[in-house]
């Protein structure tokens, strides 16, 4: 005889997935990011560089 399958809801485990419920109103693309992030090395180098001269603090 032959046994009746019972196929059950499948569910997501308890995963929630946020990016389907929120848009934000702004978006950045992620190579600004990057570019923003080598700017301020760069200028901190310079600062660690050449800061006190441009500043006029001695040391």
């Amino acid at each position: 005889m032959a046994q009746e399958r019972i196929s059950m809801p499948s569910s997501m485990g308890g995963l929630v997935r946020y990016f389907d419920e929120y848009k934000s109103k702004f978006e950045i693309k992620p190579g600004y990011i990057v570019v923003l992030i080598v700017l301020v090395i760069v200028i901190e180098i310079m600062l660690h560089w050449k800061g006190a001269g441009l500043l006029g603090i001695t040391g």
